[in-house]
């Protein structure tokens, strides 16, 4: 498959640039892939869409402040993206600069804090921290917003960009199907009859990455930490598995391949995989040619998610981080 084979216009209008002004006002989409029947819902409208036999599985990753500004030591400025961390001082991270910096130069952020390259994994720079980088991040960092988004955060996006059940810190991107959801709207789900469960995926710098390589197969994915406790596997037996969001459904599918309940991810989901897990997949709507969009063309079937696509863009839904939800039944 060709890369290009997964583009599609849309209005840079629709393109949704705030939230919406409460967490369970979007619109939701919903496309039966066996009927191929597409609904326009409102989100408050899902939980009629759940029932008694229903898990919800939620991801309850934390985003991290991990944009930091700062400069070299010869006055060029750059941009720290850390991508994770490695203990209390050292972490991985983009590095953005004219030049790369090499191995054992120093690089000053916030308000003059060191960092020491100490090496290189790919497009990733190993830094070393002479403070704790928990602190640093809290000082100095700022929310990392996709690229799309035009303003720079603001208080509205440190809170509005994060799961009301976000617990665990370590993405640099939220899950954002989740950001639909508010308390109330949970609670809902569980007078429906439905068991909610939680995993941790911690998305990475590979969502923010376009796709490069011509064909399909030839991408590789950024590897992702993740850990599914034992009560959520044995939550989804004999039930119907609702994944909220793409990265609870790569961590699903993940263990069902290697058996592993912990450890790094780089399951890449394309038209052609074989789902073992997942049933039902509530998401937003992703950007052209991303892996994303080939995920949820391989649930769904390319031709059907395109044509939910076009009656999205006709019907103005909102698209991307901040935007509408859709609703997808394998």
């Amino acid at each position: 498959m060709l890369v290009s084979e997964f583009d599609y216009e849309l209005p840079e209008e629709l393109i949704a640039q705030r939230p919406a002004p409460e967490r369970t006002a979007s619109r939701l989409l919903h496309l039966d892939a066996r009927s191929g029947e597409i609904e326009d819902l409102a989100f408050a409208e899902l939980p009629a869409q759940i029932g008694g036999g229903d898990t919800v599985v939620l991801n309850d990753t934390r985003v991290i402040k991990a944009r930091l500004p700062g400069r070299k030591r010869t006055g060029g400025r750059i941009e720290v993206f850390i991508e994770r961390a490695l203990g209390a001082s050292d972490a991985l991270a983009l590095v953005r600069a004219s030049h790369a910096p090499p191995e054992g130069s120093e690089l000053l952020v916030g308000d003059g804090v060191r960092a020491i390259v100490s090496g290189r994994e790919g497009e990733l720079y190993r830094l070393h921290f002479l403070e704790p980088i928990d602190s640093v991040l809290e000082r100095f960092g700022a929310v990392p917003l996709p690229p799309y988004i035009a303003h720079p955060p603001q208080a509205e996006d440190a809170e509005r960009y994060q799961t009301v059940y976000a617990a665990v810190p370590g993405a640099v991107a939220a899950p954002t199907a989740g950001l639909h959801f508010d308390a109330a709207m949970l609670e809902r789900l569980r007078e429906r009859g439905a068991r909610l469960a939680k995993l941790t995926l911690h998305v990475g710098v590979g969502t923010f990455q376009p796709v490069r390589s011509e064909r399909v197969e030839d991408h590789r994915m950024h590897p992702e930490r993740y850990t599914i406790p034992r009560e959520t596997m044995d939550a989804l037996r004999g039930r119907r598995v609702l994944a909220v969001g793409t990265t609870s459904l790569r961590a699903l599918e993940t263990a069902a391949q290697t058996g592993e309940l912990s450890g790094e991810t780089g399951l890449f989901v394309y038209p052609g995989f074989r789902f073992r897990v997942v049933d039902r997949l509530l998401t937003n709507f992703h950007l052209p040619r991303s892996t994303l969009l080939m995920l949820v063309s391989a649930f769904a079937g390319k031709d059907r998610i395109f044509r939910a696509y076009r009656h999205a863009i006709e019907k103005r839904y909102r698209f991307f981080s901040y935007g509408d939800a859709m609703l997808i039944e394998r």
